[in-house]
C-alpha cells in the first residue's frame, strides 16, 4: 500500500490548524475555520524570503508575496473599511493599479526581503484588526453597506474570507511546490 503524496505540514504553525471544535456556536466555528485558513497561508510561505516573489507557475504572474499582499488588502477592505466604516484605502492596490497587490512585486533581489517583511507586517496588522472586530461584535448580524455587494453582514464577510483564503491557499500549494518541492496539507 502506498502513502499519500502529501501529509500535514509539520512545525508549530501547523500543529493547531485543524484542532478546533467541529461543533459549537456559529461564531466559534466560522472564526476557527478562518484561523485555520490564515495559518495555512503562513505554513505555505514559511521558510521563504526573497523566494516569496517568484512567479513559479508560468504563465501565471501569481506569487506567494502577491497572495500575502492581496489577502492583507482583502482583510483590510472587509473588516476595516466596510464593516468598521474606517477610511482605509487598499495598501497594495489602487484605482490606477487595481492588480498592484498581485503585480507590484519586485523580482528576487535587493529589496525583496523588505517587501516581504512589509507585506507580512500589513497582513498581521489587518488580521489582528479583523480578529478584534469579530470578537467585539455583538453578533454575526452586524451589517454594513458595501459598494460592490450592497448590505453585508459579519457572517457573510467571515464566510467570504474563508472562501477567499481557501481559493488562494490552493494557489499557494502549487506556487510553493514549484519553488522548492515542498508539499503538505
Amino acid at each position: 500500500m502506498t502513502g499519500r503524496r502529501a501529509e500535514f505540514a509539520g512545525g508549530p504553525a501547523s500543529e493547531h490548524r485543524f484542532a478546533g471544535p467541529a461543533t459549537g456556536d456559529e461564531r466559534s466555528i466560522l472564526t476557527d475555520v478562518l484561523e485555520a485558513q490564515r495559518a495555512t497561508l503562513e505554513v505555505k510561505c514559511s521558510g521563504l524570503g526573497a523566494e516569496l516573489s517568484l512567479r513559479s507557475v508560468e504563465p501565471s504572474t501569481l506569487s506567494l508575496l502577491g497572495l500575502v499582499r492581496h489577502l492583507a488588502d482583502m482583510e483590510r477592505r472587509w473588516f476595516r473599511k466596510v464593516l468598521a466604516g474606517q477610511e482605509a484605502p487598499a495598501l497594495f492596490s489602487s484605482e490606477a493599479d487595481p492588480d498592484g497587490d498581485f503585480d507590484g512585486v519586485a523580482p528576487p533581489g535587493p529589496g525583496t526581503a523588505a517587501a516581504a517583511e512589509a507585506a507580512w507586517a500589513a497582513w498581521r496588522a489587518e488580521t489582528a484588526f479583523a480578529r478584534a472586530f469579530t470578537a467585539d461584535a455583538p453578533d454575526l448580524d452586524v451589517e454594513a453597506q458595501d459598494d460592490w455587494r450592497g448590505r453585508v453582514s459579519l457572517r457573510w464577510v467571515l464566510v467570504h474570507m474563508i472562501e477567499e483564503y481557501a481559493r488562494h491557499n490552493g494557489h499557494a500549494d502549487l506556487l510553493r511546490e514549484r519553488i522548492d518541492g515542498t508539499v503538505g496539507l
